[in-house]
């Protein structure tokens, strides 16, 4: 009979998510550049807020989160009720695709956008359509091209991942512009706080009935671990969100240490900085060695290589060097590899393994 217990359509066209690897078999010294991790971890204000929690493990978290929707619409300047929280900005992307999208309704998302937005639309029953870029840049003209009536939903990671790649406002202001009345468009800021002067959209999304931002504290803050992200949107999508999230979602342990991250701004401008410098350092490098990359405004480089076997080949060479970046194939770029910035002795010990690689193949 198990023929007739079924899942919903769509679910099994998931293919499940593959986070970075963090483990070689036989070394000891691995470094891991695959998750576009933190190289310094959280704050140590974060870290004492949540080594504190321990005494209150077993009293129910508040279901609320306005001490922490507080504390980021205090810090970035937006209206804490127009803020939800979550377990990560996956959760985020989950809720809207499942109050937003369903059977006979498509949700958009672009060629190198993050693979999350797949599974949550077949997840809900919805269509995804994938739409081309443009010298691995976001094209809105193709987005704006691709919707149609049975568009809900339009997804832009920006910064672009893995790509590193940004569109500017004006150009967000015209997609947004140009959407069908019934989609949302949705701003995946994962990366937004590693972009010079970017709001991740926040001002745009204040002033539109059609625009979401979604922001995480895995990345900048360090608190990948914890699972803990945040969206800012119009009104009337926040009090739908909120209907369809569960009301623990995150533990007094997650939003204790996130009001403790996101008001450490001193700690928060110190890895913005580092991760500035060294980005372009690295970027630097690896170009005087050959090896070229777009302009990045994330916290990872997208390194280019001749072809595909090249591209394995200096992965395979960096494997036996303990060093794991992730390659980009079912993101589109076959012949590349994503490198996290690491702190300092980290990128010069991919420079040095990739000059060696270099000076092999020569």
């Amino acid at each position: 009979m198990t023929d007739q217990i079924r899942p919903q359509p769509g679910i099994l066209d998931i293919a499940p998510y593959q986070g970075g690897e963090s483990r070689l078999a036989g070394r000891a010294d691995v470094l891991k550049l695959s998750s576009n991790e933190n190289p310094w971890g959280p704050s140590p204000r974060a870290k004492a807020a949540f080594a504190a929690t321990v005494e209150s493990l077993h009293r129910y978290p508040s279901t609320d989160h306005a001490a922490l929707r507080a504390a980021i619409g205090e810090v970035h300047g937006l209206e804490p009720g127009r803020i939800i929280c979550g377990a990560g900005s996956d959760e985020i992307l989950t809720f809207l695709c499942q109050a937003y999208a369903g059977p006979g309704e498509e949700v958009l998302h672009t060629r190198h956008g993050f693979s999350m937005y797949r599974i949550c639309a077949l997840a809900a029953g919805a269509l995804p359509v994938e739409v081309p870029e443009r010298d691995r840049t976001v094209d809105v003209d193709a987005l704006l091209g691709a919707c149609s009536g049975a568009t809900r939903l339009v997804f832009v990671t920006n910064p672009g991942n893995p790509t590193g790649t940004m569109i500017d406002g004006a150009t967000l202001e015209r997609l947004a512009e140009g959407l069908p009345p019934q989609a949302l468009l949705v701003l995946d800021g994962a990366y937004a706080e590693f972009a010079e002067g970017y709001d991740g959209g926040a001002e745009m999304v204040g002033r539109r009935e059609n625009v979401v931002m979604t922001r995480t504290f895995s990345k900048l803050y360090g608190l990948g671990g914890l699972r803990i992200g945040w969206a800012f949107g119009p009104d009337h999508v926040i009090d739908v969100l909120n209907r369809v999230r569960g009301p623990f979602n995150l533990s007094q342990t997650q939003l204790e240490t996130a009001e403790a991250a996101v008001r450490d701004r001193e700690w928060a401008e110190f890895c913005r900085a580092e991760n500035a410098r060294l980005r372009a350092w690295l970027a630097g490098e690896l170009a005087g060695l050959g090896i070229p990359s777009d302009r990045s405004h994330a916290n990872y480089v997208l390194a280019r290589f001749a072809d595909r076997r090249e591209a394995e080949a200096a992965d395979a060479h960096l494997r036996e060097e303990g060093i794991i970046v992730r390659r980009v194939a079912g993101y589109g770029f076959p012949e590349a590899l994503r490198i996290t910035v690491g702190d300092e002795a980290s990128c010069a010990r991919v420079v040095t393994a990739l000059a060696g690689f270099r000076a092999m193949a020569s």
